[in-house]
């Protein structure tokens, strides 16, 4: 989410999988599409019918490298070398969309003459502090910018994150100086050509493993997808964000996408493949530690958030749409505390928690290790297979005190206590396990009613079609009912601590004989509504910071405007994009950005590519989507000497939510990794970093070593090859679900692991039998999967082998297998805190586990002699 939200100011995807078709290059990058979003890749497939070149770039050919035009294997870890060299070879041969450049893009502005480059300091950016490990980006900021030190000087280590921006400082971001003849030394666009220069072809072939004519032929077919006439679109999943630099990978994405003017236009943008029905969902109104719903900040322990005002000082630009955060985070209060949230108790803004360290799934996890945690709710999660390291998080689950598992079956989770590996092999005994375990039936989706927000920022509703069978409840039943009781509860302490529990508005209708809270009730509240007259809102436009408006989630708001108005619950689409089918966050626009579709006087770049453009006669914005911009606010907009939040934008200035309306190809504040993606090595690597041997791998990443969590060296002779891990089309996530159904079991039954042809020909492997594979956090089997969609790479001039390792397996259910993900690190990438489980090292020998016990053994006790 940070990688495209800190360049372009909102962190969902940017387009719609149907606007593909309007793609004349469509790069799949970091995913394996076909399979993991087969409804979706219906639109990649229609597009290559109608001509567009569709480029697979994956470490494993897979069914979408088999429909696409071109797939280049690569060694995973590396992608940052190669989308770095496509930025490279942009820039090198002028490919880029000048005029969209040097007006939506920061590429102009001139940077502070303090500014240090990877460059010049040997791998790491000016403003680092070796003794925080982290970065004092002033030195980031726009030469011109005014300064303000944060009010609290902690939050220099809390950087980055899931929110809409972040920073130790409070720069005034639309105050720059610029050049656009791109020209000067310190302007973005020349930083940006040296910072990329050494990302040649030649570094590709050597450190990627794909041949420098590959890159050429690909490179060459990407970037001449730019200009008024042409565009191209990226797609992505989880293969790019679970690494230790995953926002900056997809922040090289995001500038690429930017140079060649693919932002905002049809058949441009960058789709964020989310792989649940509900994944973009949970983040908006978030199953997050960091954000409130909307992408608020959650409040930190200090004094940034010691008082409502310094909240909103510290998350208010002068400029920009951010400007009106004081009316969401209000409006939410007001949403949660009803009556209670009063200006004289600043709206009960006291009563939400304060972020006091890392509670992050990592974060929390290894807390619960240490004996810190009493108990946990665990829900629509299965962590006991799924997490990473899953076998520490096995042994932690036995050190709560209480345990609640939802969930539609009796998961791994549930049944750790006696069903786990370390139970069988002996290493924990049931009796030794003091966790009460209480495991609640779930109800299924579609056993309840309520909405879906899809991989395009897409609400649509879905109705209740049988009752759930027997005791099992839906997540608004039981936390309903769970609040309501604890409530009850407080009201017989009334101690200051339960006063915001005691004041929570949970005032919806129930229905049927079990109470169930009213689905469409909740959808109400997420809209908004006025407080003197319940009367729902239109949209967020029209919430105040005053407390006469409640809202649950201000991007969400327009989705009820009305009653018996659900807008997620329409199914007529009126045109190509499908208004009219669901309602699209924020506002039903579904192309983000769209007024960079039009020329910067409002005319689109072509007749081919027009998408939204300047109604002179009736003086707004019309086209084929809703404006992404004020409707009325002309081209030619020019703001008022001390203008403030959007007023303050031109009306050449696409990027609304930036306080400078522009597309960021240089970060100046909010990321806690630099202002340019740097490659770096993952925490395990076959090689030493190319770039800066000194800096090995990202410098803010968080490894989490400890006893049980151990790294390897890079490189190192133990764990010579490349693992990966990855999921299939006929099993979800750790397979709970899946797993139980006996046609997709039939499908799947068996763990395996996918190999080369040479690595199997050199270890003396043969089709199907059975292997071990081992790293420092554990060693599983599986069947060999020999294949030649798995390429022997070279990798600095060393035959390098790759191990592509599903996660889907567990000891619950009707098929059971090892688990891939006991064999991952606990890691934390530094803006999002997720795991690196696509590039890690591994051994693999012939035989079962049991065959090659001693050999694990002298690996794992080899490394505990050398800590």
């Amino acid at each position: 989410m940070p990688g495209l939200g800190t360049t372009y100011g909102r962190g969902g995807a940017t387009t719609a999988p149907k606007d593909m078709l309007n793609s004349d290059a469509i790069l799949i990058m970091g995913s394996n599409m076909a399979e993991n979003h087969p409804v979706a890749f219906q639109w990649i497939i229609e597009a290559k019918e109608k001509g567009a070149k569709v480029i697979h770039v994956d470490p494993r050919f897979s069914r979408t490298s088999a429909v696409s035009d071109i797939w280049l294997p690569l060694r995973a870890g590396s992608d940052i070398i190669f989308l770095g060299a496509l930025i490279r070879y942009a820039l090198e041969n002028e490919l880029f969309f000048h005029e969209y450049l040097i007006h939506y893009t920061n590429a102009p502005i001139i940077i502070s003459q303090n500014f240090k480059d990877t460059e010049d300091l040997d791998g790491i950016f000016s403003g680092w502090t070796p003794e925080e490990r982290s970065y004092d980006p002033k030195s980031w900021l726009y030469e011109g910018s005014d300064i303000q030190p944060a009010q609290d000087p902690a939050q220099a280590a809390s950087q980055g994150g899931h929110l809409h921006h972040g920073g130790a400082v409070k720069p005034d971001l639309n105050r720059y100086s610029k050049d656009e003849t791109l020209q000067h030394p310190r302007c973005v666009f020349q930083l940006l050509k040296r910072h990329f220069a050494r990302y040649t072809p030649e570094l590709v072939e050597q450190y990627c493993g794909v041949s420098k004519e590959s890159f050429l032929r690909v490179a060459d077919i990407y970037c001449r997808a730019s200009g008024p006439e042409k565009t191209g679109g990226i797609c992505y999943a989880v293969g790019w964000t679970q690494h230790s630099s995953g926002v900056q990978i997809i922040r090289c994405a995001a500038i690429l996408q930017l140079l060649l003017g693919n932002m905002g236009r049809p058949g441009g943008g960058i789709m964020a493949l989310r792989g649940h029905a509900s994944i973009q969902g949970s983040t908006d109104i978030p199953t997050l530690f960091d954000i409130l719903p909307g992408y608020l900040g959650m409040p930190k322990f200090g004094e940034s958030a010691r008082t409502l005002a310094n909240y909103i000082a510290q998350n208010s630009p002068r400029t920009g749409w951010w400007r009106n955060f004081d009316k969401y985070i209000v409006s939410l209060l007001k949403a949660y505390y009803g009556e209670a949230a009063k200006p004289e108790n600043e709206f009960g803004f006291h009563w939400l928690p304060r972020l006091t360290g890392d509670h992050s799934h990592q974060g929390y996890w290894l807390d619960m290790m240490d004996g810190k945690m009493d108990g946990m709710f665990i829900m629509g999660e299965n962590p006991a297979v799924a997490g990473p390291n899953s076998g520490m998080e096995r042994r932690a689950l036995a050190k709560l005190k209480w345990l609640v598992v939802r969930d539609l079956v009796d998961t791994e989770t549930s049944s750790f206590w006696r069903d786990a590996p370390e139970v069988k092999n002996g290493e924990v005994r049931p009796e030794d396990i003091q966790t009460e375990v209480f495991l609640m039936p779930a109800a299924g989706h579609a056993e309840k009613d309520g909405t879906f927000t899809n991989t395009q920022r897409l609400l649509q509703w879905h109705e209740k079609a049988v009752d759930p069978p027997g005791d099992s409840r839906s997540e608004n039943w039981f936390m309903f009912h769970l609040g309501n009781l604890l409530r009850e509860k407080a009201k017989k302490n009334p101690q200051p601590r339960n006063t915001g529990l005691l004041a929570l508005t949970w005032n919806y209708s129930l229905e049927g004989p079990h109470a169930e809270p009213s689905a469409e009730e909740i959808l109400q509240e997420v809209n908004g509504y006025t407080v003197a007259d319940r009367q729902l809102v239109p949209g967020f436009s029209a919430l105040k910071a005053d407390g006469s408006t409640a809202c649950g989630a201000w991007i969400y708001s327009g989705v009820f405007p009305k009653p018996g108005e659900n807008r997620a619950d329409q199914r007529a689409s009126k045109d190509f994009y499908g208004h009219g089918w669901g309602f699209a966050w924020p506002a039903d626009r579904r192309i983000l950005y769209n007024r960079a579709s039009a020329r910067p006087d409002g005319k689109p770049w072509s007749e081919r590519k027009k998408l939204v453009w300047w109604d002179c006669e009736n003086k707004k914005w019309t086209g084929n989507d809703v404006p992404d911009f004020v409707a009325t606010k002309p081209p030619n907009h020019v703001p008022k000497e001390g203008a403030e939040g959007d007023e303050a934008l031109a009306g050449d200035k696409p990027f609304i939510l930036h306080a400078d309306g522009l597309g960021w190809i240089w970060v100046p504040n909010g990321l806690a990794d630099g202002p340019l993606p740097v490659h770096y090595e993952p925490f395990e690597s076959p090689t030493r970093n190319p770039l800066y041997p000194e800096r090995q791998i990202n410098p803010v990443a968080m490894s989490k070593k400890r006893s049980g969590n151990e790294y390897a060296s890079s490189p190192d002779s133990r764990f010579p090859h490349v693992m990966t891990t990855y999921r299939l089309t006929e099993h979800h996530t750790g397979g709970g679900m899946t797993r139980t159904l006996s046609h997709l079991a039939e499908l799947q039954p068996e763990m395996f692991c996918e190999i080369s042809v040479e690595m199997a020909s050199e270890l003396g492997i043969r089709q199907g039998e059975w292997v071990t594979i081992v790293t420092l956090r554990g060693a599983i089997e599986a069947h060999a999967l020999i294949t030649p969609r798995v390429k022997t790479l070279e990798i600095d001039g060393k035959r390098t082998y790759q191990v592509g390792v599903p996660f889907h397996w567990g000891y619950s259910g009707l098929v059971k297998g090892d688990i891939g993900n006991d064999l991952i690190a606990i890691s934390e990438e530094p803006n999002v805190r997720i795991m690196e489980s696509k590039g890690l090292l591994c051994n693999l020998f012939r035989g079962r586990h049991a065959d090659n016990a001693q050999r694990v053994k002298e690996l794992l006790e080899a490394q505990k002699v050398t800590q």
